[in-house]
């Protein structure tokens, strides 16, 4: 029922404590055929371009984010409580109810037309997929693609989806008139880990293959192997083998990040665990007394990320343009990349250059 959401519907009215205004609130689709199961909230967004506070500590200064909810369903989203802000459940509500800004090209448009605008980098995939399932329904980072394209306006994209491949035509023509960089999102390729934490997305080696593609068509494309999840992809062969394959590909950085757990999400991640992964419940309660790892955890991960780039490197058998016999390594990860949710300062990006 749309009663239990926090912005006005059109048969209610709006109560002034709303997200939206009043006519905010445009349409409910039940989704059919491929989308059996799903339900689209259409709303107009008052705004399209999201200012990142200052103290957030992020890489970037603006966001775009046209879906709210994402059908990718990994179950350690740190995303999903911002369900919960709208009166709707961080588990299967996250995965099933997606908010779609239909109004995110027009409103997109009409603000960096603005004089005010000054042509920012802007980041998408910063909250959740810009190319999730209902992309393929909607086209809303395809039409903001466009618009970012025809406005030379630099952005980048992380996502954990290859139907950013749909896109290689208009993502190359972007490249030709700004600065544009994809991330792709590959935590493993041991696909019994992947099918049981990122049930809605597509199979890792297809995502390399995406990397690949995107590189060779020259679309810059990095990985962040991310989150990098204790106890179920953090060995060392799980490490290597997800390295070696994007450094194959041709990946111009890579960058890992440990699994954070914030609240809400930590509840909703150790239930699931109870149920798929009992044994490891209490190590990650232990390990998780705080939403990150410890910070000599952190570093150890990095360390050993480092020295897998710089092996994987020496042995590629199918090395791009963009990789010569350095690797340089750097904090904080590539100025134009989304990040994920701020956490200590030792996310390390190793750029193959």
């Amino acid at each position: 029922m749309l009663g239990c959401v926090r912005w006005p519907t059109v048969e209610e009215g709006g109560d002034g404590n709303a997200l939206f205004d009043a006519d905010a609130m445009a349409d409910r689709h039940i989704g059919r055929g491929e989308f059996a199961g799903m339900e689209f909230l259409h709303v107009n967004a008052k705004r399209i371009i999201s200012e990142v506070p200052k103290a957030s500590n992020m890489s970037f200064r603006y966001t775009i984010n046209a879906y709210r909810g994402c059908s990718h369903a990994c179950t350690y989203c740190f995303a999903r409580p911002t369900h919960e802000y709208l009166g709707m459940g961080i588990g299967e509500d996250f995965e099933r109810r997606i908010v779609v800004k239909i109004n995110a090209v027009d409103r997109l448009r009409a603000e960096i037309a603005a004089k005010r605008w000054a042509g920012h980098h802007i980041a998408m995939g910063t909250n959740t997929d810009p190319y999730q399932r209902c992309e393929g329904k909607y086209h809303l980072t395809q039409g903001i693609i466009g618009v970012l394209a025809d406005a030379s306006n630099p952005f980048s994209i992380l996502t954990k989806s290859t139907l950013v491949l749909r896109d290689l035509k208009l993502l190359a023509k972007a490249t030709r008139r700004c600065h544009v960089k994809v991330n792709l999102s590959i935590a493993t390729v041991d696909d019994d880990v992947w099918r049981c934490t990122e049930p809605g997305t597509p199979r890792p080696l297809a995502r390399v293959e995406a990397v690949r593609r995107l590189n060779d068509a020259g679309v810059p494309c990095g990985v962040l192997v991310a989150p990098v999840i204790p106890g179920l992809s953090d060995t060392e062969q799980q490490l290597a083998d997800v390295v070696g394959a994007c450094v194959d590909a041709g990946a111009v950085s890579i960058s890992s990040v440990a699994l954070h757990l914030r609240p809400g999400v930590r509840e909703h991640y150790l239930a699931w665990l109870r149920d798929t992964r009992p044994d490891l419940v209490e190590a990650t309660e232990r390990h998780y007394q705080r939403a990150y790892l410890p910070a000599a955890e952190q570093d150890a991960l990095s360390e050993q990320v480092r020295l897998l780039v710089e092996a994987a490197h020496g042995t590629a058998t199918t090395p791009r343009g963009a990789i010569t016999d350095r690797v340089r390594l750097h904090m904080g990860g590539d100025a134009g990349a989304p990040a994920p949710p701020p956490q200590p300062a030792r996310q390390l990006a190793f750029d193959l250059v």
